[in-house]
Parts: C-alpha cells; sequence; structure tokens
C-alpha cells in the first residue's frame, strides 16, 4: 500500500490498481455494461424504465470501490452478504441503499409491489375470452422453464439452485427474484441480476429467432376479432378472486404474489380509481425504479464474479430461448389446428415478460402486414404465462424447499 499513498485519495482508482486480473477487467466491463444498457434503454431497444437505473447503478458501484477498514474494498450503496443482527444494523447506519436492499429486496417485497401494479394493469378478460388458447401458449411457453432444470442439474448444481435458475426462462422477473430467495439464498444476487438483465435482452434478441423459426408470411396472419359475449367487470372480480383462492389453496408458498397479481386486478375492475393511481403510479414505477438501481447496485465485480456466474449466464440463455422456441411450436400447433389461420407468433407472447414480449409480436407483425391485428391474442398468452410462471414457481418451492 505505501506505493498507493498518493492515490488515497481517489480510492476507486486505487482499489482498481491493487486489484486482481479477474477483479480489474470485471470492474472495467461492468461499468461499459453499465453505459451500454443505459443506451440501449434510452433508444428503446431495451425496457427503459428497468435498464436506464440498473445500468447507472452498475456503472456508479463498480466505479465507487473503496478501503472501508484498511484491508477490506467495498462500497456505501449495499452489502449483499451481510449476516448477523449487528452487522445489520451497521450497514443500514452506513450504506445508502441497504434499507431498500434489506427491507424490500432481500425479503421479497419489492417483487409484490411490483406484481400489485401490474395486477392493475391487467385486462384478464383477454384470457377469459380464449382461456384454452391462451393457457395452452402459456405452456407451451414454459418449455425453458422446465427443461433447463435437467440440464442445470447435469452441469453440477444442487436440484434448488437448478430450480432458480430454471424460473428465468419464465421471463417473469417476480418470480425469478422470489424462488431464488428461498431456494438458492447463496446465489440470490447473481440469479436475480442475470435474470433481470437477460429479460431486458428479450426484446432485444427474440425477434432473430422469430425471424428464423417464422416465416413473414406467417407472421403477417391476421386475427379476426370475434364477435363473442361481453365480459363484465363483476365477472372479472369472480374470476381474479376464484383464481387467488384456488392458486393459494394449492401452492400457498406462492400466495403473496397471487394475492398481490389478482388484488391488483380486483382494483382496477372495482372502480377504485384513487388505487389505481397510486399502484400504478407511485407504487409501480417507484418499485420498477428501486428494482433497476438495486439490481445495478448488486452487480459489483467481486459479488458477481464467480465461477458459477457462466453458468448462470449459459443457463439463463438457454432457458429463455427454450421458453420462446416453445411458445413458437405452441403457435404452430394451433395454426395447423386452425386451418392454418391462427398466428404462430402469438405464441412468443406465452413468454410472460409482460407487456413486452405481446408488444413485440404485434410490432413484428405490423412489420409484416401493416393490417394485421394480433395484440388482444398475443396479451392473452402473455397474461397467462403469468400465472403458469406463479405455478411453476410454487411447484418448484413446494417439492425443492
Amino acid at each position: 500500500m505505501e506505493s498507493l499513498r498518493l492515490l488515497d485519495l481517489f480510492q476507486g482508482i486505487a482499489t482498481l490498481a491493487v486489484a486482481e486480473p479477474l477483479v480489474f477487467w470485471g470492474r472495467i466491463g461492468l461499468m461499459l455494461l453499465g453505459f451500454l444498457l443505459i443506451y440501449l434503454g434510452r433508444k428503446g431497444v431495451l425496457e427503459a424504465l428497468l435498464m436506464i437505473p440498473m445500468g447507472f447503478g452498475m456503472a456508479t458501484v463498480n466505479a465507487s470501490v473503496m478501503f472501508l477498514d484498511g484491508n477490506r474494498v467495498g462500497t456505501l450503496f449495499v452489502d449483499p452478504l451481510v449476516t448477523g443482527t449487528e452487522a445489520t444494523m451497521a450497514v443500514l447506519q452506513i450504506d445508502w441503499l441497504q434499507p431498500i436492499y434489506t427491507f424490500m429486496f432481500s425479503n421479497g417485497l419489492i417483487a409484490v409491489l411490483v406484481f400489485l401494479g401490474i395486477g392493475v394493469l391487467l385486462d384478464v378478460g383477454f384470457v377469459m375470452a380464449r382461456p384454452f388458447q391462451s393457457m395452452l401458449l402459456a405452456l407451451f411457453a414454459e418449455l425453458g422453464t422446465v427443461a433447463t432444470f435437467p440440464i442445470a442439474v447435469a452441469l453440477g448444481m444442487t436440484e434448488r439452485e437448478a430450480a432458480s435458475v430454471a424460473m428465468i426462462g419464465s421471463a417473469d422477473g417476480p418470480m425469478v427474484l422470489f424462488t431464488s430467495l428461498v431456494l438458492a439464498k447463496d446465489l440470490f444476487v447473481p440469479i436475480t441480476v442475470v435474470g433481470y438483465l437477460y429479460l431486458g435482452l428479450t426484446y432485444g434478441g427474440y425477434p432473430y429467432l422469430i425471424k428464423l423459426l417464422i416465416p413473414e408470411r406467417l407472421r403477417g396472419i391476421p386475427m379476426p376479432v370475434e364477435e363473442g359475449r361481453k365480459i363484465t367487470a363483476g365477472q372479472k372480480m369472480a374470476f381474479a378472486v376464484v383464481a387467488c383462492t384456488l392458486l393459494s389453496l394449492l401452492f400457498p408458498v406462492a400466495a403473496p404474489l397471487f394475492m398481490a397479481l389478482f388484488l391488483g386486478v380486483v382494483v382496477r375492475e372495482s372502480g377504485l380509481i384513487e388505487f389505481q393511481n397510486l399502484l400504478t403510479g407511485p407504487v409501480l414505477y417507484g418499485a420498477t425504479f428501486f428494482l433497476g438501481l438495486t439490481l445495478g447496485i448488486l452487480c459489483e465485480a467481486s459479488t458477481i464474479l464467480s465461477p458459477v456466474v457462466l453458468k448462470l449466464l449459459l443457463l439463463g440463455i438457454v432457458a429463455l430461448t427454450l421458453s420462446a422456441v416453445g411458445g413458437i411450436a405452441g403457435g404452430y400447433v394451433l395454426y395447423f389446428w386452425s386451418g392454418r389461420k391462427f398466428n404462430p407468433m402469438i405464441g412468443v407472447a406465452g413468454v410472460s415478460c409482460i407487456p413486452t414480449t405481446a408488444k413485440l409480436v404485434q410490432k413484428m407483425a405490423t412489420q409484416a402486414n401493416p393490417g394485421a391485428m394480433i395484440l388482444p391474442h398475443a396479451l392473452g398468452a402473455s397474461i397467462s404465462g403469468v400465472i403458469t410462471s406463479a405455478i411453476l414457481a410454487g411447484i418448484y418451492v413446494a417439492v425443492l424447499r
């Protein structure tokens, strides 16, 4: 340390200078990745609401590593691996984002708040109008969530770790957070970070997979608007209450997420404008902002750069790719079942990531055929994907906990 005294004033540079090569290049790479996420979010390539604060936090935390007590390095943001009540109280008084992490992130509360806001935005009428079709596509689109589990076990992960990383295939961030928190707490941080990072990348990567597997003439198939019965707000409320109660009875371990999602639906359909404004405004956007920022802060190189992260990166890609392939397979099943009148691209919307995948397939349908309207069918599949991902999370946790 004697040779670094001139750098004591600039501790971020000092800790970078004495870092091991892996950590040195990891910090540099993560700072650059943070810049890239901000740029891609600003350009609309990735989800700006999540990626801009995440990229900003990622760049900042890897720049601000400092000497905390003479020989230990860290930051003044978050210690994700703190243990013991005395240590927790100490970091709560020092680290800026520790209260957010401890009281909202590491216990899953932030996922519940996000689900509350999402529930208010969901119109379950899209599912109720065509329940068989929507749920079939959603089940096909869980291929990655199911198939990645044995692959992860074969790569040496425990069953609990394998289930946690397999949930990335659901493309449902709160479910990834919840499952990893319960089943693989030691990998909670890297799994959650990788999961959310890849969720943002689906919007950029899925179009290439769709173009590879679905010809343009099929991507442009318009979906007719059925003249079915009108589904009333009361019927939607009844569906939400019954579905929440039944799913909570079957999978009580996931009941907080079921409750949050369907309570949001009930608030929407009950006409409680004040609650709608609260949940879709300050609650949803506030939770999303701090979720993205906290995820970025957790991407400090010494936390992320562990041998298992490479497996997580690989398995995350496998899970999301298989889920999209499964959704497309489901779309082709309905395409042939309907006498070649169903747009198979709608199956990708079953990879929930709501509403990103639904908007994505509608955008690609419009590019192939400006008059094609498939959004209602896509939203039905996407909303069903949220439900099926919660069910699979409940199954994994119930069996492996």
